[in-house]
């Protein structure tokens, strides 16, 4: 099958690999109808190659079509539409019983002390083949791939792998008050849809921070308040203070993570690993990295006293220095973690109908070709050609 593989930092390509195969009774096998780019796909691009091997399966937003399923799979058939979580997890431990899919315990990467297995993520997760491909083996399939109806086109249902859960959950997490305010830093594809859920849960206002314009354009449009980081810089905490009385919006979501602008020391850091051999570059994310905390330090800043963060970026660091003193002077409750793919599917499946909410049906920017994946990923990477959410079709 033809599948989206890593190959060297900014080298990702389309290769030719073996079909997976059914290994163990649970297993399905899902012929891929369309998966998405996500913004920690760039993570995988640019600084987290010592934990890759080349011809690594990327992608961790597939659906599909169920082809074959294993002797234990009675809740699915060939021909039944599904999304896959990008969490692996089993469904039955422990901490899937408490709505804690991403801390999994039957699939914990134990050698490198992480949570549950993700698809198409390295090592530190798993080293589990993803989604961006022709064809992949989905296990647990019982308990792990989401049904979906037939009928709606792949766009209404596809952002279940990731972007609607995590989205949901950075919003769950940042426990905004009903007819409160919060700040969402970052408006690629998870920011964009915490800010929509955001203003459908209540918040009476939903401040979004970027600073490419038509990620700007495109929040505005759907009624979010929204402040260019181009414009105010420095003084973006001061412009949303503005807004809310000097005080601050009662939470802030951080939805940027280590991609963060503004940071060139921790900038040099990431790009250093790619220099280094693969054993001394793991060794020294694991022990000594550092992120750019630009985007956090913001979040610090802007959200008022007793008030909430919500962390979704992804943070890879293991020596992030981190202000203490004045999350404790402050007062801040902070949240954070990968998102429980299935914890919110019953909240959100509801809402994916013809009235469309949340405006899943236009989500996506681009829909291009599997062959034009490497393509997509460099312009997602520049942030060019107005690409924010970008739909593969294997």
């Amino acid at each position: 099958m033809r599948a989206l593989t890593w190959q060297g930092r900014r080298d990702v390509r389309v290769t030719t690999v073996p079909d997976p195969k059914i290994k163990d009774p649970t297993d399905v096998l899902i012929r891929v109808t369309s998966t998405g780019i996500c913004g920690s796909d760039l993570h995988l691009y640019e600084v987290l190659g010592p934990f890759l091997d080349a011809g690594d399966i990327l992608g961790h937003e597939p659906m599909g079509v169920v082809e074959e399923t294993g002797s234990a799979v009675t809740a699915l058939a060939p021909g039944d539409r599904v999304v896959v979580p990008f969490n692996v997890s089993c469904g039955d431990c422990f901490m899937c019983d408490r709505g804690l899919h991403s801390q999994c315990e039957t699939t914990q990467v134990t050698e490198y002390g992480s949570g549950a297995a993700l698809f198409g993520y390295t090592k530190l997760y798993g080293q589990v083949p993803g989604g961006q491909a022709e064809f992949m083996r989905v296990p647990f399939g019982n308990t792990l791939p989401i049904k979906v109806p037939d009928g709606p086109d792949d766009d209404r249902f596809v952002y279940l792998s990731d972007v609607l859960p995590t989205a949901w959950q950075a919003v769950e997490y940042a426990a905004v008050p009903p007819g409160g305010s919060v700040t969402v830093l970052g408006l690629g594809p998870i920011g964009d849809m915490a800010a929509r859920i955001a203003r459908h849960r209540g918040a009476g206002l939903v401040i979004g921070v970027d600073l490419v314009p038509e990620r700007l354009a495109r929040s505005a449009a759907r009624g979010i308040q929204t402040v260019d980081l181009a414009t105010y810089g420095k003084d973006v905490a001061q412009a949303v203070r503005d807004l809310t009385g000097g005080r601050g919006t009662d939470a802030v979501i951080d939805a940027v993570g280590m991609e963060a602008h503004g940071s060139p020391v921790g900038k040099a850091a990431q790009w250093a690993t790619g220099l280094l051999p693969d054993t001394a570059a793991r060794a020294l994310m694991e022990r000594a990295g550092v992120d750019r905390l630009t985007a956090l330090l913001t979040a610090i800043d802007v959200v008022r006293r007793g008030g909430t963060l919500s962390i979704s970026g992804v943070y890879g660091g293991a020596a992030d220095p981190l202000p203490l003193l004045t999350l404790f002077d402050k007062q801040i409750q902070l949240r954070m973690g990968q998102a429980n793919v299935r914890r919110w599917v019953p909240d959100i499946l509801p809402l994916l109908t013809d009235e469309d909410p949340l405006g899943v049906d236009g989500f996506a920017t681009h829909h291009l070709p599997l062959d034009e994946g490497p393509k997509a990923y460099d312009t997602f990477q520049k942030k060019a050609d107005g690409m924010v959410k970008t739909l593969l079709r294997p």
